[in-house]
């Protein structure tokens, strides 16, 4: 279709102006990832990449032995916990906690009481990695924006598998994952051949934005960043991918 708009009828950009402004549509995509930096306010964190918490309950929960099934108290019961002289145990079997209060935790083991959720902005660019780390609580992943995001996952008995974090399902990617309680698990750029030698081709962005909600809560005492020759000692076979994603 010819453009008959004032001024530019019969002119073409020549290869020069083509190749600058090119480049300079790079930049544009490049700076994306200082952009949601800044405009949401995000930290360094331990493991890599940026974050912010966006959000943590109100609600504590607390854990309980499964053998010995007698609630943490951390706090002054509630005032109406139960009938005043004889407490409603169907209702609030551990008259001694609060109503509202979650008391199994499944095979999770922690001490005292955590909130019972947390959520931050996650997000990584170019080659940093988020190192090989585990958690007492499943994390579950949400997709936002910029490159598929790869999260490698090692569980207890050294089985491995990948979330491939995306907008692009015929890829395998998707929205949301759970990354269980226990697993060690790392996450960097898709690595993919199309997107690391034709990512100046394609304008693949060099980030990725997403979102991550730990239940329980997230607490730093209940994080774990692997330590290399430990964990390499405890998955041989994965020692390529484990040395690749952790940090001296």
């Amino acid at each position: 279709m010819r453009n008959n708009s004032p001024g530019t009828k019969g002119k073409s950009k020549s290869p020069s102006s083509s190749a600058k402004e090119a480049k300079e549509g790079w930049g544009n995509r490049t700076r994306k990832a200082r952009y949601w930096i800044e405009k949401l306010g995000l930290e360094p964190h331990p493991e890599g990449g940026y974050f912010r918490q966006t959000y943590k309950a109100e609600l504590r929960v607390v854990s309980v032995d499964r053998e010995n099934p007698q609630p943490v108290q951390s706090h002054p019961p509630a005032e109406n916990a139960g009938r005043v002289g004889q407490p409603d145990r169907e209702r609030n079997p551990h008259p001694k906690i609060a109503k509202g209060a979650i008391l199994e935790w499944g095979t999770q083991e922690f001490g005292g009481t955590r909130t019972a959720s947390t959520a931050i902005y996650f997000l990584l660019e170019g080659e940093n990695f988020s190192a090989f780390h585990r958690l007492r609580s499943d994390e579950m992943w949400h997709f936002y924006a910029g490159s598929a995001l790869v999260v490698h996952v090692i569980d207890a008995a050294g089985e491995y598998s990948s979330i491939r974090l995306g907008n692009c399902s015929t890829r395998g990617e998707v929205f949301q994952a759970v990354v269980k309680a226990g697993c060690w698990f790392a996450s960097e750029i898709s690595r993919d051949s199309h997107v690391s030698q034709r990512r100046r081709d394609t304008g693949h962005p060099t980030y990725a934005l997403v979102g991550c909600t730990v239940a329980p809560g997230f607490e730093f005492e209940d994080f774990e960043l692997a330590r290399p020759e430990e964990l390499v000692g405890k998955f041989p076979e994965h020692r390529e991918l484990i040395e690749r994603l952790t940090r001296k």
